[in-house]
């Protein structure tokens, strides 16, 4: 179980991350069209994981605009901005701020928070997910992961996406 902080206090997590150099376990996720999404639907491609509490707070809305905007230009890679939200809140929230470069999908009936170990065990958000970034190379291998220790600060956008300009 790994520890972060909202606000300055304590909260835990369901487990620890994948760590860089194992596979990524695989997920079923659901798209904004209500369809089922699994890891084998991105085979072949790199992938960037940013996971966060939900898209209605402002430090998770933030990173869905970064990634879009710092992603669009990387090769073969494709952001996934997963959350809780229903499949709906995220659809309007990335039609009304026109991101086009980033998929989201919902966690909402799924297990991988805890299949991936970052779903919150306590605290006010306990069961949302903790905000993580994990990056993946073609082959389903973790190539970077950071869980930001302050649940409330943006990740380092510029170390993850380093990892996959080589």
């Amino acid at each position: 179980m790994a520890t972060v902080t909202l606000k300055g206090n304590l909260v835990h997590t369901t487990g620890n991350l994948p760590k860089v150099g194992s596979l990524i376990p695989d997920f079923t996720l659901i798209d904004a069209d209500l369809s089922p999404k699994k890891l084998s639907d991105y085979k072949g491609k790199k992938l960037v994981l940013n996971i966060f509490p939900s898209v209605d707070t402002g430090t998770c809305a933030m990173s869905v605009r970064e990634f879009n905007q710092k992603a669009s230009t990387l090769e073969n890679t494709v952001v996934l901005c997963i959350s809780k939200d229903l499949p709906f809140a995220q659809k309007r929230f990335c039609a009304a701020e026109g991101l086009k470069n980033v998929i989201t999908l919902s966690a909402f009936r799924s297990s991988f928070g805890k299949d991936y170990g970052l779903e919150f065990s306590d605290g006010p958000m306990k069961g949302l997910l903790s905000r993580v970034v994990i990056i993946v190379d073609e082959k389903g291998k973790v190539i970077y992961e950071e869980q930001v220790p302050e649940i409330s600060h943006e990740p380092d956008y510029d170390s993850a996406l380093k990892t996959l300009i080589k």
